[in-house]
């Protein structure tokens, strides 16, 4: 009786190995070529829209829950499906400029399938206050 208990557990501890190598090596992989975008000297007042290229580089699909950003300035549009192994998708960013001033540095964190479980974007841009803007006074 005992030996059988012991070769259940045994048996059971390698199937459960077995299974979690299989899981860990199907893994989707989030890619971008670039993590970091910088932009040039941006007047503030201005709406920048780009993208970001990404691609599943895993052997499962990639998909992308959500995400979530500093303030309601940026707005992120995710891909609406999953993205299979070998594809690409865009990460779409709208950033709203006015009321922002001098040295921006914006990350997005997105929730995503991959073995982090979470990845990072991020934008840099210098907004040129506007000429009529008023400064608070130093005290």
């Amino acid at each position: 009786m005992l030996l059988q208990k012991c070769k259940l557990r045994s048996t059971l501890l390698l199937l459960i190995l077995f299974k979690t190598a299989l899981v860990f090596g199907q893994a989707a992989v989030f890619s971008v070529k670039h993590k970091t975008i910088k932009f040039p000297n941006t007047p503030e007042g201005e709406i920048l829209k780009f993208s970001y290229e990404i691609k599943n580089t895993g052997k499962s699909d990639l998909e992308i829950y959500s995400s979530e950003t500093e303030c309601s300035c940026t707005e992120v549009v995710l891909p609406s499906q999953k993205i299979r192994p070998g594809e690409f998708s865009k990460i779409n960013v709208i950033f709203d400029t006015q009321g922002k001033y001098y040295f921006q540095n914006r990350m997005i964190y997105l929730r995503t399938n991959t073995r982090k479980g979470k990845e990072l974007l991020r934008f840099k841009v210098f907004v040129e206050p506007a000429p009529d803007r008023v400064f608070p006074k130093d005290p």
